[in-house]
């Protein structure tokens, strides 16, 4: 697989680990934000090569846009072309840029490439969401256990500076997405078993809540502690149709799920339907704990800031919520087509995540690459219990013309070892774009009692 030798992978790491050192060691000094650092902590300048350029701050989309009109016809960069592939017979050329999923990915999957753009960092955040990211400098912890979220300025990065793994995925977790994501049709998809034509495509309505969204200030002790909400109802195929979930995902608490089944007309509670748990129906290709990149409680890991990386990674990937198109020209038997999938350079923290002693998870060992600009997941590498590369995911950014910031909604994961993959939380071949609302509006679903086992009883049985 073209692993990097011994002595490589340790010059390496202690670049890496040199780099974490310089950043930490510039403090947490709230005037570093939007003068030395962006206003969510970011490098501002461009690289020494150029190929990843200043920070330009947020772009609006061209006139005219509104929620229903496809986004990459009102980005400004809508017509480039490529400056480069990548493909099985050059991976090893780029192999120091991309991540070791990345590399085995492109080697074993026969037809697999990756087409390089020019760089453009646009991905900036609202105006109240960089106060409250400044406010964090000095408002924001950590709890006792050193991995739940004690206190932060939302919506805001909870540690625009980070000085360790966790504070570093906080980021990634509260990261402004608005008060809601609405899905009015989505295709939840595994690919087929090698050797067959069978693909799993579960179709469901979703809605995810962000109950510390609302466009302001605010401190999460006086809030819910709950990062988000999550609701949705399968619609097919007939072996999910009707059943309906209803999710809370505490900050700190154990996840809470309420399971309705039509069969029985009632809600279970499924208290161990969380973390690495087998989510029902995809033949133990999808966990709980992997939609959006990553997903739900941090304890079972400890987490490592190792440094930053410049890195090709998916970013303005407008194809992966082309609505418009059919779910076959952009969801390939093996993989996601190449035509709806898009790389840039970027600057990225490197987080590695290892499973606790006397805990237990079917990937013991995790890296995530976030971006510097949005905080945003944008690759993860799993590892299975033998040490093997297991799982890769990418997850699909995109600037939101509604929130004013970049967020990834769409992602596709990978499994190395079965060549098989999933494809979830986008608008491929829907018909309706993924809607993220910023104003309740009396929105129902904008209310923590919605996501009750009373209410989800209610509105499963109408």
């Amino acid at each position: 697989m073209g692993t990097p030798s011994a002595r490589t992978r340790v010059l390496l790491l202690a670049a890496l680990t040199a780099l974490a050192g310089t950043c930490t060691a510039q403090g947490r000094d709230a005037s570093k934000l939007g003068k030395d650092l962006t206003a969510a902590g970011a490098e501002p300048g461009a690289n020494k090569d150029g190929s990843i350029p200043a920070f330009t701050g947020t772009e609006a989309p061209t006139a005219g846009w509104s929620w229903g009109k496809k986004r990459v016809e009102h980005w400004t960069h809508k017509t480039e072309k490529p400056l480069f592939t990548i493909d099985a017979g050059n991976v090893d050329k780029y192999a120091d840029r991309l991540s070791p999923g990345q590399v085995a990915l492109v080697k074993q999957t026969k037809g697999y490439a990756m087409d390089v753009y020019p760089s453009h960092r646009s991905c900036g955040i609202p105006d109240f969401v960089a106060e409250n990211t400044k406010k964090n400098v000095a408002a924001a912890k950590l709890k006792d256990n050193g991995w739940a979220l004690q206190e932060a300025m939302l919506p805001g990065f909870p540690f625009a500076m980070p000085e360790n793994g966790t504070q570093a995925m906080w980021n990634a977790k509260m990261r402004y997405r608005g008060l809601a994501l609405d899905y009015k049709k989505v295709i939840t998809a595994a690919s087929p078993r090698k050797g067959s034509d069978e693909w799993i495509k579960a179709f469901s309505e979703q809605t995810n809540y962000f109950p510390w969204g609302a466009k302001g200030s605010a401190a999460f002790s006086k809030l819910p502690q709950v990062e988000n909400y999550v609701y949705f109802a399968y619609t097919a195929p007939a072996a999910l149709a009707g059943q309906a979930l209803a999710i809370t995902i505490y900050t700190e608490q154990p996840t809470e799920t309420q399971y309705y089944f039509p069969g029985q007309r009632r809600v279970r509670r499924m208290p161990t339907y969380a973390y690495d748990a087998p989510q029902i129906g995809f033949e133990n290709q999808y966990t709980l704990d992997e939609p959006y990149v990553f997903n739900g409680l941090m304890d079972r890991f400890d987490w490592k800031l190792v440094g930053k990386k410049e890195m090709i990674v998916p970013y303005n990937s407008f194809g992966a919520y082309d609505f418009g198109a059919k779910f076959e020209d952009i969801a390939g038997k093996d993989f996601i087509a190449a035509t709806h999938r898009r790389y840039e350079m970027h600057r990225v923290w490197v987080v590695e995540a290892t499973v606790k002693a006397g805990m237990r998870h079917l990937a013991p060992k995790r890296t995530f690459y976030l971006d510097e600009d949005s905080w945003n997941l944008l690759v993860a590498d799993d590892y299975d219990g033998q040490g093997k590369l297991w799982k890769v995911r990418e997850g699909y950014s995109i600037p939101v013309y509604e929130t004013g910031a970049c967020d990834v909604s769409a992602f596709a994961q990978y499994n190395l070892l079965e060549g098989r993959y999933v494809f979830d939380e986008h608008a491929a071949g829907t018909g309706a774009d993924v809607r993220w609302i910023t104003e309740p509006g009396g929105n129902a679903r904008l209310s923590p009692n919605f996501y009750s086992a009373e209410n989800l009883r209610s509105i499963s049985e109408r």
